[in-house]
């Protein structure tokens, strides 16, 4: 985003919270720096500077808000979105990477060199890997203060610090008050407002609204895989595959945020965790921007003038989606999961959740989807499927196994597309199911689609795929959700 003064200071002015996430407020004559929304009285032009992320704020020596905590906001649409090094570089980050590689690892891989990937970074976000990595941790820490009993060493290096000294000095930095402050603070919020579940982490996640949780919510009960995923009561519920254990998280929407109940092996997994339930349900979209493309068009105008906030559906694992894509070839969604249903259960059992200290289960007992080496390992009576089809599962698993196929948040979307396609029985339309699904790329169109077609015909469109595809160009770059609007129309 331009940080231009003008749109910068108007959007504070009027406490505008869409542009929450887009930019942060600093203020020099408090030393604080704040949300777009802040409620705070509206700083003098003269003592305001604008950062593009929370890092450069603090990068600058500022302290976050404890008012309107802005490290809390939903993050940038445009690092969501973008296919760029910085794009993919910022989701790396976001799910924990540098914590676990380093910086090393993430130049890795996005295929730079660390000092170029350094520049580019300050260059865009102001601020390097490791400021930016520093202030998730500080964010992560927060988190486990405030609604664990964890002791505070225990957080420190949960949450990714090398050492108790650093933990606290970037806490006090970032928040001007010590983490045992932070806890008694939170602590006493929790006495007026009562306790969660036990053993559990809950949290809330911010998203910009208009949000349409039924359609979220309908999109997930319909193709949910037993064993690994349950919707319902206006919840969903699934077991998750983290880097350090399994897990389980109910997801629950609610007007403002999406209440998270985590069950986590390791707490060193809050932020990836946090990270793929925000890119499962699309919580870092700008759904004004989405809604006012596609409302151009007269087909769809009524549709989003009665559903905003239509999000896309997206995934917690790549590998998962790429099987869910090619099970899903040529038949209903009905047999997609039960035949998904069968190849989970062959698999091992590896619950998330456990069972508390007097042996009572605790959670669902859902568990994460297999991997790919665990795929790998079934026999060929598990598939229930056409051969042809059971060979692209093997060959899929095969490749990320071995590390050739990047199936993260940071692919290459170009270099995926060309390896799947690669691989035999894996075409453009599976091809571009994982990239709308898996990776997030928010313009891909599936005009051979059946669903689409019959949509598209519903609403007065062509459904020849050729014409389809070529009208389609109107609604770029937002074409991803113009396939779930026509999928809802059908």
């Amino acid at each position: 985003m331009d940080l231009d003064f003008e749109r910068c200071y108007r959007a504070v002015d009027s406490r505008d919270q869409r542009f929450d996430g887009w930019f942060y407020t600093g203020v020099t004559t408090t030393g604080i720096y704040c949300r777009p929304s802040c409620p705070a009285t509206t700083p003098k032009r003269e003592n305001v500077r604008f950062f593009p992320s929370a890092a450069a704020a603090q990068r600058a020596g500022l302290r976050a808000c404890r008012r309107c905590r802005p490290d809390a906001v939903p993050g940038s649409p445009d690092w969501d979105i973008r296919a760029d090094v910085v794009g993919r570089a910022m989701r790396l980050i976001g799910d924990g990477v540098v914590d676990r590689e380093g910086i090393p690892g993430l130049a890795a891989r996005v295929g730079y060199t660390e000092r170029h990937l350094h520049r580019m970074l300050v260059a865009e976000v102001g601020a390097g890997p490791l400021a930016l990595a520093r202030a998730q941790r500080a964010q992560t820490a927060r988190i486990l203060v405030e609604t664990t009993e964890l002791g505070l060493a225990e957080i420190a290096f949960a949450a990714g610090f090398g050492s108790v000294r650093q933990f606290n000095d970037t806490i006090r930095e970032v928040y001007a008050v010590a983490p045992s402050d932070l806890r008694t603070a939170a602590r006493a919020r929790a006495a007026r407002a009562g306790s969660g579940a036990p053993g559990a982490l809950t949290l809330r996640l911010a998203y910009r609204p208009p949000l349409h949780a039924g359609a979220l919510l309908d999109f997930l009960a319909l193709r949910a895989v037993p064993g690994v995923e349950e919707v319902d009561a206006g919840s969903y519920h699934r077991g998750l595959r983290l880097p350090h254990g399994p897990a389980e998280v109910t997801l629950t929407p609610t007007p403002g945020y999406v209440t998270a109940t985590l069950r986590l092996t390791d707490v060193r997994d809050l932020a990836p965790a946090v990270a793929r339930c925000r890119r499962l349900l699309d919580l870092d979209a700008d759904p004004e921007a989405v809604d006012a493309t596609l409302a151009a068009d007269p087909a769809l105008a009524a549709a989003v003038a009665k559903e905003p906030g239509v999000r896309v559906p997206r995934a917690v694992d790549g590998f998962e989606m790429v099987v869910r894509a090619i099970v899903g070839q040529q038949v209903s969604v009905a047999g997609a999961r039960t035949l998904l249903a069968r190849l989970v259960t062959a698999g091992p059992v590896d619950h998330a959740a456990g069972a508390d200290a007097d042996g009572t289960p605790v959670g669902r007992g859902l568990r994460p989807f297999p991997s790919a080496e665990e795929v790998l390992a079934l026999p060929d009576s598990a598939f229930g499927m056409p051969a042809a089809r059971r060979a692209s599962i093997r060959a899929v698993a095969a490749e990320v196994a071995a590390g050739r196929l990047d199936l993260d948040p940071g692919a290459d979307r170009a270099e995926l597309a060309r390896r799947l396609t690669a691989l035999p029985g894996i075409g453009p339309w599976t091809a571009g199911y994982v990239a709308m699904r898996g990776v997030g790329d928010p313009d891909t169109f599936l005009g051979t689609d059946l669903g689409v077609r019959q949509g598209a015909a519903a609403l007065g469109l062509p459904d020849d795929p050729k014409t389809l595809d070529a009208y389609a160009g109107r609604w770029r770059p937002w074409r991803s959700y113009a396939v779930i609007r026509l999928w809802r129309a059908e």
